[in-house]
């Protein structure tokens, strides 16, 4: 609270010795988001409004938005020609809030007038300051307009972007404070029933971001949530603590027997980084925060893998084929630490009542904390993680921290991140009724439907909506730095090989951005299952390796259940993607891929497929090699008998067949079983033949 008096004291000061007689007078400028367009009472819902309840009788708050307003003096309806305007300055404010711009994305305003924004913004500004010389002024960063707006793909989304780049400058030039309305809603389309103007709900999300930036009250000091006992942090990155207070507070910081300050800045964030460490521990972290001390013990320093997607990857290890076998045998002194992101509902053919849905419409889907190597924690915990964290552990002899992140059934859709998704022209339309888009499986959209089932809100989200998984945990996880990411997911877009082509490299590259590295990424392939599309879908997941670089695949096609989409050996699975990372990521020289098709040509009646990743072919089960098809100029397709001599696979073919292609493992289900000596698998494939 110390920044609200300070506040206090200087606008008494501003305006003199009648202020102890006076209210501190706000006014909110702007347009029908201001004004309270489409809420039932503005008087008393409009963020103005809930802005005077917050700020108390101290303040007078004045609402001088006026609906359809325009920045621009040429626009076609210029704020400066309003009542609402004239009222403003009627009104001899003290402080000025103004939000203006969104109406300017107009094809009316924007294609003409561009060039004016500025100098109109600066001439409102002059306008208003005739009145009152001393009056405190801060700018607003447009509140969102989401992709279901009816020109927002013809050019509002684009010229949006540019007006926000716009204000920015405004507020550098005149050195005035910016309230970020975008940050603050950008993540609740559902507040949004015209994808412009926010419900009661996000004015008063509007209102709190205003309140705070002109208080500076944010509730006092808080950590963020990702920091707890039995944490690992990643070895060999400077290493940051954050969370937020009021503006202004001091937070001392003490790690590693070296103390630290941070300040937390005018939007009530703080952040300490302290420099990199090789692994080791336990440390402790001690803070001191407005005279109130705080402790988090037992920290590692390390590796943090990020493991996420949907149910395959959240498959608890006790109940895989070795969990038990583990849990009776499970090291709980093994420096390995789990961070498992329980979900506050399952996505179970149930209907979620009230309460859950409103929570996750407030994006608290996600919740957990650091635990060490306990018996309940290991069996709750994703099999496929856990194994291959234990190998990265046992091979590195080094602390490893798993988070798990996981939804079942969830969509590739729902972890790309809103901008991504909103700059492409083909996936913007995916966000505006995602539950009637072909774009997303009708499985998903099924589930989706009976869990929504009491839903009043049309836009009630879901974890299988685009963007949410990322809204929800993602994005808050990002600034928590990790050594790499382990992905299991993709049964849930199987209906679309060509659009997960699409969408997967843009994931990949989305993450990248968001925690600003390189990182690796290592994924499992699809097992096997009697479902049609699946060897389509495995091969594009084979192929995307090349495409996406500092990536691996870890092949699980002869793990499968015909009839069971979540078969249960995965300790093979994490030890697999485990291999890849020890190879490509700690440079161990060790066979971590099976055979990779190379070349494949035809003499007479044997064609011949060469492969790389192998000293030796072997049959994995039994003596003879199973799986080989070929493709015949008319497409038809043919079981080949196949053979290994000298580390090639030879088929043979009718010598009056002219092959074009070579398949391997192209059944749903497969029992295709050529491995290498390392004992691992190829890979479902496709080849042509020259």
């Amino acid at each position: 609270m110390k920044a609200f008096f300070r506040l206090i004291f200087v606008l008494i000061f501003l305006m003199g010795s009648k202020a102890y007689a006076q209210k501190i007078k706000i006014a909110c400028i702007g347009n029908s988001v201001t004004a309270g367009y489409l809420l039932a009472s503005p008087e008393t819902e409009s963020y103005p409004a809930q802005l005077q309840k917050l700020l108390g009788n101290q303040y007078l708050v004045g609402n001088f938005g006026h609906s359809g307003a325009t920045l621009l003096k040429k626009g076609h309806n210029p704020y400066a020609e309003t009542k609402a305007f004239k009222d403003a300055l009627n009104f001899k404010a003290d402080v000025a809030i103004i939000h203006l711009g969104l109406n300017d994305t107009d094809p009316r305003n924007w294609p003409n007038y561009q060039d004016n924004f500025r100098p109109d913004y600066q001439w409102l500004i002059d306008s208003l300051k005739l009145g009152n010389p001393r009056l405190k002024i801060y700018i607003c960063k447009l509140s969102p307009i989401f992709s279901g707006h009816a020109r927002f793909k013809s050019g509002t989304r684009d010229w949006y972007d540019q007006i926000q780049e716009k204000i920015k400058q405004v507020a550098q030039v005149n050195g005035f404070d910016l309230i970020d309305l975008n940050t603050a809603l950008n993540n609740r389309p559902e507040l949004f029933a015209d994808n412009l103007h926010p419900d009661v709900t996000g004015a008063g999300i509007i209102a709190k971001t205003v309140y705070g930036q002109i208080t500076g009250n944010y509730g006092g000091f808080k950590l963020n949530s990702f920091f707890t006992d039995h944490m690992v942090l990643q070895r060999n990155q400077p290493i940051p603590f954050y969370g937020t207070a009021n503006a202004n507070d001091k937070i001392e910081i003490q790690f590693n027997h070296i103390t630290k300050y941070a300040i937390a800045d005018k939007k009530g964030k703080w952040k300490v980084f302290f420099e990199a460490m090789k692994f080791g521990g336990p440390y402790e972290l001690k803070i001191i925060a407005n005279q109130q001390r705080f402790s988090i013990h037992d920290i590692l320093i390390g590796d943090v893998w990020l493991c996420a997607g949907q149910s395959n990857m959240a498959f608890p290890l006790k109940s895989s084929a070795t969990g038990q076998a583990t849990l009776k045998s499970l090291n709980k002194n093994l420096p390995l630490r789990l961070l498992k992101f329980n979900l506050l509902a399952e996505t179970d053919n149930v209907s979620w009542d009230e309460q859950t849905l409103n929570s996750i419409n407030s994006l608290n889907y996600f919740s957990g904390s650091w635990s060490k190597l306990t018996e309940d924690a290991v069996s709750n915990f994703s099999a496929v993680a856990y194994y291959f964290g234990e190998k990265i552990v046992s091979d590195e002899q080094i602390p490893v921290g798993l988070i798990q992140m996981a939804v079942g059934g969830s969509t590739l859709e729902s972890w790309i991140d809103r901008k991504t998704l909103t700059h492409d022209d083909l996936l913007v339309d995916i966000l505006n009724n995602w539950r009637r888009s072909d774009f997303i499986q009708d499985w998903a959209r099924g589930r989706a439907d009976v869990n929504l089932k009491n839903a009043s809100n049309p836009k009630q989200r879901h974890p299988y909506e685009p963007a949410y998984n990322d809204e929800a945990g993602i994005s808050k996880l990002s600034g928590f730095p990790i050594k790499g990411v382990i992905w299991y997911q993709g049964e849930s877009n199987t209906h679309n090989v060509a659009l997960f082509n699409r969408e997967f490299p843009l994931l990949v590259n989305s993450w990248r951005e968001k925690w600003q590295q390189n990182l690796p990424f290592y994924y499992v392939q699809l097992s096997a299952i009697d479902r049609p599309s699946w060897p389509y879908f495995r091969d594009a997941q084979r192929q995307l390796h090349s495409v996406i670089p500092n990536s691996a695949m870890a092949v699980s096609s002869d793990l499968g259940d015909s009839l069971n989409v979540h078969p249960s050996r995965k300790k093979e699975v994490g030890e697999r993607l485990a291999l890849l990372a020890l190879k490509n990521t700690y440079h161990k020289n060790i066979s971590a891929s099976g055979p990779v098709a190379v070349k494949a040509f035809q003499k007479q009646n044997t064609v011949t497929v060469t492969f790389n990743h192998n000293k030796k072919l072997l049959p994995g089960t039994g003596s003879v090699l199973k799986g080989f098809e070929i493709e015949d100029e008319k497409g038809n397709h043919l079981a080949a008998e196949a053979r290994i001599i000298k580390n090639s696979v030879y088929l043979t073919v009718p010598a009056h067949l002219k092959i074009k292609r070579v398949f391997y493992a192209w059944q749903p289900f497969t029992r295709a079983n050529l491995i290498n000596e390392a004992a691992l698998p190829a890979s479902t494939f496709s080849i042509s033949i020259p």
